[in-house]
C-alpha cells in the first residue's frame, strides 16, 4: 500500500498571530535575563556565588548565542549590589629606588590624595629654598662663620708669631701654608740659603721641622673648627627644614590619619627631605637643562608624587571589565620609558595599570581565543590566579638584546572573578592538555544553540524584538511580524519544537525588516516586511544557486523531472556558500553485473569522497548481506556514481538513494524521476534522519516550478525528519493545492513501493513474493550466483583439458 503525502499542516509550524496580547512590541517590558538558557544560568550563579579560589567561569557556545551580552547583563546587575573596591597607588621606593611600593586607599580617596600630595610638593618646592635665603638663616650662618674665622685667625696669628721668633715666615701658596726661612724680616732665597754654612742650614732645618709640626697641628685644629661649623650649620638647617616640613606635613597626616599606608609614606617623605637638604639648597653654579632633559629640581620633587593607577571613584559597584585585546601589557599593565639625551629612562610615575588592576575586586571577562593568541597572556593569567597577586613585569626583557633601566614594582593583591568566553572545542582542548586549567576554571556554563519552543519563550522572543527596536531606534513590530521572526527562529534550528538562540542572526533580521518598513514609510513593522527581508537576504546570496539551477534547466547538468528509469534516481545535495545554503538535485546512477567486487563507489575510488560517505556505502553491503545473503553467497559487482559532480562528496544522506538505485538496477524495475530522495539507511533497511531537509525540498521544488508543476512531483524524506520541516510558504501552498508532495518513509521498502509502484514484499518462510521488488532482486542475485558458479566450473574443466594436452 502506497504511503500518503504529508498534510500541509505538517510541513511547517506556524506561530499564531492572534495569541499575542499586544498590538505592538512597544507595549512589552524588557527581558530579565537570557532566553531559555536555564542550564547555563545555573552554572553562572554557582561560579559567581562561590567565594573559593578556582571557581572561575568558562562560558561555551557558538558565536551569536548571546553569551557575551548575557554575562555582561548579569555581571553589571550583580556588581551594583557589591561594594566598590579600593583605589590603588604606586609611590617611589625611597630606600632602594627600583621597587615602587603599592598601597590602597578607600575608593574615591586616591585622586584627592594625589592632588593633596602634588599641592604639598608644590609648597615644599617653593618654600624650602626660601629658607636658605631668609635673613635669620643668613645671620645665623654669618655668625657661625665669623666665629670660625676668628678662631682660625687667632690660631694662625699665634703660629706666625712663633715662626717670626724662630726666624721663619708663613707664606700662602697653591698647596697651602708654607714655612720659609727669613732674615731681618725678609725671606731667604734659595741661593742665600745655599750660601749659608752647614751648621746654619742644619739649625734652620731643625727649627723648620718643629714649626712644621706646629703648623700641621694648627691646620688640623682649623679643619676641626670648620667641620664643627659645617655640622652646626647642617644641624641648624635640619632643624629649620624639619620644623617647616613638620608643619606642612601635619595637615595631610591629620587628614589621612586612619590610613596607615598613607601616614607611613608621608613620614618617609618628610624624613627623606630632611636627609637630603643639599638636593634643594640653592646652587651657585648655573644648571644646564638640555632639550629633552629634565630639570634636577623636578626630578627630586617628583619622587614624592603619588601615581594613582586605579581610580574607582566613578564606580557604582564592583568593576566589570571586558578586555577586547588581552595582550600581556593590556592585562598586567606596563612600565613606560622616555628617551632623555639618548637614554631610555623610567620612574614609578610611568607605571600604567592593566585590565587586571581595573577589575580587581570585581569581574574580568576575556575572549578565550584572543587570550590564547597573545603570547605570555594565558600563562601569566594562571600565574596571577595561583599566586593571588598582580605583578607588573617588563616582559620585553626576554626578547631584547640590550638591557634597559627598569623597575620592579611591588605586587598588588588580586581578588577577582575571571570569565573566559569561548567555544566547546577550545574548552575541550584546554581541559585535556592543560593540567592547570581545571584548577582555575572549575565551572562551565554551556549556552545552547536552541531552546524549547514554548509559549513562554515565544513571549520572551517578542520582548527581545522590543529591546532591539528601542536600542536601535527601529519601528516596533506588529504581532504578525513577531510571528514571522519566531518562525524563522524555528527554521534556523530545523526543528518545529525548538527555537534558535543565535540572537545575532535574529537581530540582523529585525534590523533589516525595520529598514524595509522605514523605506515604505510605515510606522510599524508588519509581516510582509519580515518576509521581504528574508527574501532580499536570499536574493543577495543566491547568485551561484541560480547559476547552477540554470545549468540544470538547460540540460547542461542532466536531471529528469518526469518518467521512469531503471538504476537512476534523483538525490539531493546541500551546498554551502558562506552563511547561505541551498539544495539541488543530483543524478545518482547504478550499474550491476556478475562478479565478486561488491558495491564500488566511484567517488571513493578516485578519492573524492569523505569518510562518512564511505561508511554509508559500506553499510549498503551489510544491507544486502543481511537481507539476501542468508541462503547463498552474494556474487555481484555494482558501481555507484554521483553524475556530473567534480568536487568532494561527503555525508551519508544519500545512502538510501544509492540503495534505491542499486535495487532498481538489480530488479530491473524503473524508478520515478519526478521524485527526489534523501535519507541515510542502516544495515536493517531503516531510513534515518538527515540534515538540510528544508533546503533540499525547496531546491527541488524551485526547479519543478520552473519546468512546470505536474501534481506528481515531490520529495521523499525520512519520517524522523518530519519535525524538522519549516518550509517556505510557497512550497506549503503548492502542497496544499496538490501541485507538489512531500512523502515521509521509515523503511527502504516503503520508499521502494513509492518509487517503483510495486509492492516490496514480505519474507515468509525464507521466500520473497516472486513479483515483489525484493523477490525480483533475490531471484536476480540467485541467477548471478548460479551463472558465476557454472562459468567457474566450465572454465575450470577447460583449463584442466588444456593442461593435459
Amino acid at each position: 500500500m502506497l504511503i500518503a503525502p504529508l498534510a500541509a499542516d505538517e510541513l511547517k509550524w506556524q506561530c499564531c498571530d492572534q495569541q499575542f496580547e499586544f498590538d505592538s512590541t512597544e507595549q512589552l517590558t524588557a527581558l530579565d535575563g537570557p532566553i531559555g538558557q536555564e542550564r547555563a544560568m545555573t552554572a553562572i550563579e554557582l561560579s559567581l556565588g562561590m567565594p573559593n579560589a578556582g571557581f572561575n567561569l568558562f562560558i561555551t557556545g557558538q558565536t551569536g548565542t548571546g553569551r557575551t551580552s548575557a554575562i555582561r547583563q548579569i555581571l553589571e546587575k550583580r556588581a551594583k549590589q557589591e561594594s566598590i573596591p579600593d583605589d590603588w597607588c604606586y609611590v617611589h621606593d625611597l630606600e632602594q629606588g627600583d621597587s615602587p611600593v603599592a598601597f590602597s586607599v578607600p575608593h574615591g580617596l586616591g585622586k584627592p590624595l594625589q592632588e593633596d600630595m602634588a599641592e604639598l610638593i608644590r609648597r615644599l618646592a617653593k618654600q624650602l629654598p626660601k629658607l636658605f635665603k631668609s635673613k635669620e638663616y643668613e645671620q645665623y650662618k654669618g655668625k657661625t662663620t665669623e666665629e670660625f674665622q676668628h678662631k682660625s685667625k687667632k690660631l694662625l696669628e699665634g703660629l706666625e708669631q712663633k715662626a717670626v721668633e724662630q726666624g721663619f715666615e708663613i707664606q700662602r701658596s697653591v698647596s697651602g701654608l708654607v714655612l720659609v726661612p727669613a732674615k731681618e724680616g725678609e725671606a731667604l732665597t734659595q741661593a742665600e740659603y745655599d750660601a749659608l754654612d752647614e751648621d746654619s742650614r742644619q739649625e734652620i732645618d731643625q727649627k723648620g721641622a718643629k714649626l712644621q709640626k706646629i703648623l700641621n697641628a694648627v691646620l688640623a685644629q682649623t679643619r676641626e673648627i670648620e667641620s664643627e661649623v659645617q655640622q652646626a650649620v647642617s644641624k641648624m638647617e635640619e632643624q629649620i627644614v624639619d620644623m617647616t616640613t613638620s608643619h606642612l606635613f601635619a595637615e595631610l597626616m591629620e587628614r589621612y590619619r586612619e590610613y596607615d599606608a598613607v601616614v607611613e609614606h608621608l613620614d618617609r617623605c618628610r624624613k627623606d627631605i630632611v636627609n637630603n637638604i643639599s638636593e634643594f639648597r640653592p646652587r651657585k653654579e648655573r644648571q644646564l637643562v638640555f632639550s629633552g632633559g629634565e630639570d634636577f629640581s623636578e626630578r627630586f620633587w617628583g619622587r614624592f608624587e603619588v601615581n594613582l593607577i586605579v581610580d574607582n571613584r566613578s564606580l557604582e559597584g564592583a568593576p566589570v571589565v571586558f578586555e577586547n585585546n588581552p595582550t600581556y601589557f593590556n592585562l598586567f599593565g606596563r612600565i613606560e620609558h622616555v628617551i632623555r639625551m639618548g637614554n631610555a629612562t623610567t620612574d614609578f610615575t610611568m607605571i600604567k595599570a592593566g585590565a587586571l588592576h581595573r577589575a580587581n575586586g570585581g569581574y574580568l571577562v576575556l575572549n578565550c581565543r584572543d587570550l590564547l593568541m597573545n603570547y605570555f597572556s594565558y600563562e601569566a593569567i594562571k600565574r596571577c590566579l595561583r599566586r593571588g597577586e598582580i605583578v607588573i613585569e617588563d616582559i620585553a626583557e626576554q626578547v631584547r638584546l640590550i638591557s634597559m633601566a627598569s623597575l620592579k614594582p611591588g605586587p598588588v593583591p588580586f581578588s577577582c572573578k575571571v570569565v573566559l568566553v569561548g567555544d566547546a572545542h577550545l574548552y575541550t582542548l584546554l581541559h585535556r592538555f592543560d593540567p592547570d586549567f581545571e584548577k582555575h576554571f572549575k565551572v562551565r556554563a554551556d549556552f545552547n544553540t536552541s531552546i524549547d519552543n514554548t509559549w513562554n519563550n515565544v513571549i520572551r522572543y517578542a520582548q527581545f524584538i522590543a529591546i532591539q527596536c528601542r536600542d536601535h531606534g527601529l519601528p516596533h513590530f506588529e504581532p504578525g511580524a513577531v510571528s514571522r521572526v519566531v518562525e524563522h527562529a524555528a527554521r534556523l534550528t530545523e526543528d518545529q519544537n525548538k527555537l534558535s538562540s543565535k540572537f545575532l542572526d535574529l537581530a540582523d533580521l529585525i534590523k533589516e525588516a525595520g529598514f524595509y518598513a522605514h523605506q515604505q514609510g510605515t510606522a510599524r513593522v508588519a509581516s510582509r516586511h519580515v518576509l521581504l527581508a528574508l527574501e532580499s537576504r536570499r536574493y543577495r546570496n543566491s547568485r551561484v544557486e541560480e547559476e547552477l539551477r540554470r545549468l540544470i534547466v538547460e540540460g547542461t547538468i542532466m536531471v529528469d523531472f518526469s518518467g521512469t528509469v531503471a538504476g537512476q534516481v534523483n538525490g539531493l545535495s546541500v551546498y554551502m556558500q558562506g552563511d547561505h545554503q541551498f539544495g539541488l538535485p543530483t543524478r545518482i546512477t547504478s550499474t550491476t553485473s556478475i562478479g565478486r567486487d561488491g558495491v564500488v563507489a566511484i567517488e571513493r575510488e578516485v578519492k573524492q569522497s569523505g569518510a562518512v560517505h564511505d561508511k554509508g556505502v559500506m553499510i549498503l553491503s551489510g544491507f544486502f548481506a543481511q537481507r539476501f545473503g542468508q541462503d547463498k553467497p552474494l556474487t555481484f559487482s555494482a558501481s555507484l556514481c554521483f553524475e556530473q559532480t567534480y568536487g568532494g562528496v561527503d555525508g551519508d544522506s544519500a545512502s538510501s538513494t544509492e540503495l534505491y538505485a542499486l535495487i532498481s538496477s538489480l530488479s530491473g524495475l524503473p524508478l520515478r524521476q519526478d521524485i527526489a530522495v534523501t535519507g541515510s539507511v542502516n544495515q536493517h533497511g531503516q531510513v534515518q534522519a538527515i540534515g538540510g531537509v528544508n533546503e533540499k525540498i525547496e531546491g527541488f521544488f524551485a526547479l519543478c516550478k520552473i519546468v512546470g508543476l505536474t501534481g506528481q512531483q515531490g520529495v521523499m524524506i525520512p519520517r524522523a525528519n518530519v519535525k524538522n520541516l519549516m518550509l517556505d510558504e510557497d512550497v506549503v501552498a503548492a502542497c496544499r493545492a496538490g501541485q507538489f508532495h512531500v512523502w515521509a518513509v521509515s523503511t527502504i521498502d516503503e520508499g521502494l513501493e513509492l518509487l517503483t509502484g510495486t509492492s516490496a514484499g514480505e519474507l515468509r518462510e525464507g521466500q520473497w513474493p516472486s513479483t515483489s521488488v525484493n523477490g525480483l532482486v533475490d531471484r536476480r542475485l540467485t541467477t548471478m550466483t548460479e551463472t558465476l558458479m557454472a562459468f567457474a566450473k566450465k572454465n575450470g574443466t577447460a583449463m584442466d583439458n588444456h593442461s593435459a594436452s
